[in-house]
């Protein structure tokens, strides 16, 4: 099949391109820069074709994705400064690449009758309470502008389309990109102590893990709302890092906050981003590995 993959500047999108050369996938990247811009890490730079593209134009995205004419469109592109997206003066553009460019994703995907992928996040929900959101929980009571407009992006998908996948994710990391894992390996360079936040509760999701499913996912016709991280357990921000210093062998002592304690950030963050992942299983999808493998698979990447 053929793919159109949006983002690939980024982390999962680096690594989905990835994984659609690994199984002879006829995969076209795209994203804002005039040339990838990524990690050249691996078989993307060499085999993939990539094209620029900003999905904020709707005529540009409609001429672009006709030409490609793909079977398959996974939409990766999206602003994820979650603070940022705060500042009055940057939310029409969040809203335009959020929103305005998803909708005209799927509008060209329409066009060329494509299934299309598009990853939203956890953020859609109000972030309270105990209990593992399901994939097809309707409880959308965002909680900063970032969530809001990654709703208003599945709405626009749902809306649009028949043939689509809406996957929401949670404590993303992948090579290509900053993410946790690489801000508190920075941090132990300089630091033995850090706090960290331990009552807001999720499961990382590695995108090298996430790209596999996604593909399998296009491989089918097993359409709808999905949730998607790493099994191996819900845990604190506080224990991740906890991990994460473990393996890497980091003689660092991590003691744990309260969010109120560690200092308001400037986009309320969700207390709980636990996602179920039954629906995975129920329709025949194979789930993600532990996020403690993904973790020791992805530090034998990063540390030389």
């Amino acid at each position: 099949m053929k793919y159109f993959v949006t983002g690939v500047a980024g982390q999962l999108g680096h690594d989905v391109m990835n994984e659609l050369n690994k199984r002879g996938h006829d995969g076209v990247g795209t994203d804002l820069a005039p040339e990838y811009a990524g990690i050249q890490d691996g078989s993307y730079v060499t085999k993939a074709e990539y094209v620029s593209m900003d999905i904020t134009d709707a005529d540009v995205v409609a001429k672009v994705i006709a030409d490609v004419n793909p079977d398959v469109i996974v939409h990766c592109a999206a602003w994820t400064a979650v603070d940022a997206a705060e500042d009055e003066d940057k939310q029409d553009l969040v809203r335009a690449i959020n929103v305005n460019g998803t909708q005209n994703i799927a509008d060209a995907a329409k066009k060329v009758d494509a299934k299309m992928v598009y990853l939203s996040t956890d953020y859609v929900f109000n972030g309270q309470g105990e209990e593992p959101w399901k994939a097809d929980d309707k409880n959308y009571q965002p909680l900063n502008f970032y969530g809001q407009t990654k709703l208003e992006g599945e709405l626009a998908v749902s809306k649009s389309l028949d043939k689509y996948f809406i996957v929401r994710i949670a404590w993303v990391f992948g090579v290509n990109g900053a993410n946790f894992i690489k801000t508190m390996l920075k941090l132990s360079e300089n630091h033995d102590t850090l706090t960290v936040v331990s009552d807001q509760i999720g499961t990382p999701t590695y995108t090298y893990d996430l790209a596999r499913l996604l593909v399998d996912m296009t491989e089918t016709e097993k359409y709808g709302y999905y949730h998607a991280t790493n099994e191996g357990g819900y845990i604190s921000w506080a224990d991740f890092a906890t991990e994460i210093f473990k393996q890497a062998g980091k003689n660092v002592t991590v003691t744990p906050v309260t969010t109120a304690e560690y200092g308001a950030s400037k986009a309320a963050r969700p207390f709980n981003s636990r996602l179920n992942k039954n629906k995975l299983v129920e329709n025949g999808f194979e789930p993600l590995p532990t996020w403690q493998d993904a973790l020791a698979r992805y530090l034998k990447l990063i540390i030389k």
